[in-house]
């Protein structure tokens, strides 16, 4: 590994922080991580990377503190208190929170960071599982232009679109708006998919020829396959989506912005979490469709 790369502590190895972290490993950075699951930080080590017993342990000699958590609670909970990050963190480190979080909590972390001499960047991610496995995801950035541009390596053996859009909190605002428009975008392909299937036509094809015209986008590229085969091993689980559709109805409603779509689809997410359907991809969305529609119990 090169001594001229940052050393990077990473807090959090789900879903998409696995992938996330082996990237930058690839990439040539020394990374360390920590997370509560023990076989994720084996499938760490295994990558080249160094397992932490705690946050602590893994911030203690980073240049580059990564969290990829699922909310704002667990981002809190890993950045304060004596066990936290920001206790145990180098003053004049980065810290990069890539969760999906509140755009307030992200201002209050940025301004906690300041009073320690620690720097934040809220960067939250969209491209799902795939997306993290293959180094493409877009990323959404608030924060200060110099920490950007010093992030900018980092970012780049993670995804291909970034870009700083404001000051802190500006990332997880742009994050809602990008969980608004594709929970919009899985539900319409949804119902689709049902009447398509109601009409007869064959399914396959008709979703070939929507894929190539206006009605195509990447929503329908990456989840036409869940769609076709009933395949809904998560990528980006219900749960989450329902966390996120809470974030951007919370934060439309501080800025007197109308969400009158949006506020619908957020109640069909947050039917299909009460079904049981919440460790699901968000492609589930289709179950709830057909339910409504009567071709699935």
């Amino acid at each position: 590994m090169s001594g001229n790369l940052p050393k990077v502590a990473w807090i959090g190895l789900g879903i998409m922080g696995s992938p996330m972290s082996e990237n930058l490993i690839k990439a040539g950075y020394d990374v360390t991580g920590h997370t509560l699951e023990r076989d994720k930080l084996e499938r760490l080590a295994a990558a080249g990377g160094t397992a932490a017993a705690s946050v602590a342990e893994a911030v203690r000699d980073a240049d580059v503190v990564i969290t990829m958590v699922p909310a704002s609670p667990q981002v809190e909970a890993v950045a304060y208190g004596p066990d936290g990050i920001l206790e145990n963190v180098r003053p004049g480190a980065l810290l990069i929170d890539m969760s999906s979080i509140t755009p307030g909590t992200s201002v209050d972390l940025a301004r906690a960071g300041a009073e320690k001499g620690v720097r934040v960047l809220d960067a939250p991610v969209s491209g799902g599982e795939a997306g993290a496995v293959e180094a493409v995801l877009s990323i959404m950035v608030g924060g200060e232009q110099t920490d950007f541009d010093e992030a900018g390596p980092v970012f780049a053996a993670l995804g291909r679109t970034v870009v700083l859009c404001g000051p802190h909190g500006s990332g997880q605002t742009v994050k809602a708006a990008n969980q608004l428009i594709v929970a919009v975008n899985i539900q319409a392909c949804a119902e689709a998919v049902v009447f398509l299937e109601r009409s007869g036509v064959d399914l396959r094809a008709a979703l070939d020829v929507l894929g190539g015209g206006l009605a195509g986008s990447t929503v329908l590229a990456r989840k036409k396959d869940n769609f076709l085969n009933r395949d809904f091993e998560p990528g980006f689980r219900v749960d989450l989506h329902h966390k996120d559709m809470g974030i951007v109805t919370d934060a439309a409603r501080a800025v007197g912005a109308v969400l009158p779509v949006g506020a619908v689809v957020a109640q069909l997410v947050a039917g299909l979490r009460a079904q049981g359907d919440g460790g699901l991809d968000h492609s589930a969305l289709l179950r709830a469709v057909e339910r409504l529609s009567g071709v699935r119990a």
